[in-house]
């Protein structure tokens, strides 16, 4: 039977076969809110990032929630020798950033979302540069995704991956054994743009709602309050 959301059988095994022993050995797990991730049907992950760990962190999140997530993942993965290929047969979506293909990334997650995939998604497109690791400004990409197609938004909030691989660093820190903390909660409500012309304006509303909803389950988990506005890399002078 066709499966297009989910990548072959056998490259799907093999990655839980490989990588689930490894985070169940590196991670003990404080995972909430599962039950707002649908078993079926098309969605959107919206999550802060905080490390280059988390896709892989998180995804086991969801693959124990009974979804396969559909990644993007910068398009020089996809040129590595043998791991670019792997990332291809495990459904990730290249995105190439800065260039003039740099629409097509969301075009193909329009495309996997029509058959039914689950869409893990980073609006601030790459990890944070706030000097205490709350989300920053987000790209507009999620929010124009998910009013053309109508697919709900669940949003995601992590902690511990930057306690695992802190961003920048290639040497991971595996001991003592981190603790991932997951927290989803209910969709986004996005219905006052229903109907709307999407201009950037309302874009900018909308990802600043769904970013507020990750940004409120980020301050759940870590039990501090989140700064009152976003920080900005651009007006700070640093590059994304």
């Amino acid at each position: 039977m066709s499966r297009p959301e989910r990548p072959p059988r056998f490259w799907e095994a093999l990655a839980v076969v490989l990588l689930k022993p490894l985070m169940l050995l590196l991670i003990k797990r404080d995972w909430r809110g599962r039950e707002h991730i649908p078993r079926t049907g098309s969605v959107i992950i919206a999550a802060n990032h905080l490390s280059w760990t988390d896709p892989v962190l998180l995804s086991h999140y969801l693959y124990d929630s009974g979804r396969w997530p559909v990644f993007l993942a910068k398009s020089g993965i996809f040129r590595v020798p043998v791991l670019g290929k792997i990332v291809h047969w495990l459904r990730a979506i290249p995105v190439h950033r800065g260039s003039a293909e740099a629409q097509q990334s969301l075009t193909a997650a329009r495309q996997a979302l029509q058959n039914g995939a689950c869409v893990l998604f980073y609006p601030e497109g790459t990890c944070t540069r706030d000097p205490d690791l709350w989300p920053m400004t987000s790209k507009t990409g999620v929010a124009r995704l998910a009013l053309t197609t109508g697919v709900p938004v669940i949003p995601v909030a992590h902690w511990g991956a930057q306690e695992l691989l802190p961003y920048g660093s290639k040497k991971p820190r595996p001991f003592p054994r981190k603790t991932f903390r997951v927290l989803a909660g209910p969709p986004v409500d996005l219905s006052k743009y229903e109907g709307r012309p999407l201009t950037a304006a309302l874009l900018r509303e909308a990802t600043s709602d769904i970013m507020a909803a990750v940004t409120r389950q980020l301050a759940e988990l870590r039990g501090e309050k989140p700064p009152d506005v976003p920080y900005d890399p651009r007006r700070a002078g640093r590059r994304e």
